[in-house]
């Protein structure tokens, strides 16, 4: 069993990084502890999407998650027809930090808004790709970081262009999300059910 402490960090960090060690780690049974609710229950929706049974214990005024992969110990719960990852999938694209054509300033706030906007839908989706100047949305500085925190705090996966934060010097302005590669970006979209370019 991998066992992971996060019970003195707030979302997202909590979902990012568990979602991490199960893609690090498939098959892997893995403790988790969190510090507040709100980081219990958006671990807990995260694995369930994954395909992970949830157990939980209240730990001196923590929480202790176990996640459980489908198959192994008590029989699994119905899965939602998520054997497949090649169904359902879908990845929004921003390959601009402005949305349309026109004026920028207008075509920021346009995209801010569009953000916001995606944590009013249901089902939310699957990832978020940021590349070329779209990466400055996730850095400091950002008007759109706490609309993608809370997305992130909600298992949505949130991927940045590491090429592209070379290019722009971003790096160490990260703030939410992880770094990604062409390969993965590719990948994902080419599985996805529907790319959305804002």
């Amino acid at each position: 069993m991998i066992n992971l402490d996060y019970s003195e960090f707030q979302c997202p960090y909590p979902v990012v990084e568990t979602r991490k060690q199960m893609l690090a780690n498939p098959g892997e049974t893995i403790s988790v502890l969190v510090g507040d609710q709100t980081a219990k229950e958006n671990v807990s929706r995260l694995a369930e999407k994954m395909g992970y049974q949830v157990n939980w214990q209240s730990k001196q005024l923590k929480y202790e998650l176990t996640l459980t992969p489908a198959g192994e110990e008590a029989a699994p719960q119905p899965q939602p027809v998520t054997t497949s990852s090649n169904d359902g999938d879908t990845v929004i694209y921003c390959g601009s930090d402005t949305m349309g054509q026109g004026d920028p300033e207008l075509g920021r706030i346009l995209l801010k808004n569009f953000l916001a906007t995606l944590l009013e839908m249901d089902p939310l989706p699957d990832t978020i790709f940021f590349v070329n100047s779209g990466v400055n949305m996730v850095c400091s500085g950002s008007e759109a970081l706490e609309a993608l925190n809370t997305l992130a705090c909600k298992g949505v996966d949130i991927a940045s262009c590491g090429l592209c934060l070379d290019f722009y010097n971003l790096q160490a302005e990260v703030q939410v999300g992880r770094v990604t590669n062409m390969f993965d970006t590719v990948e994902t979209q080419m599985r996805a059910a529907r790319v959305i370019c804002p």
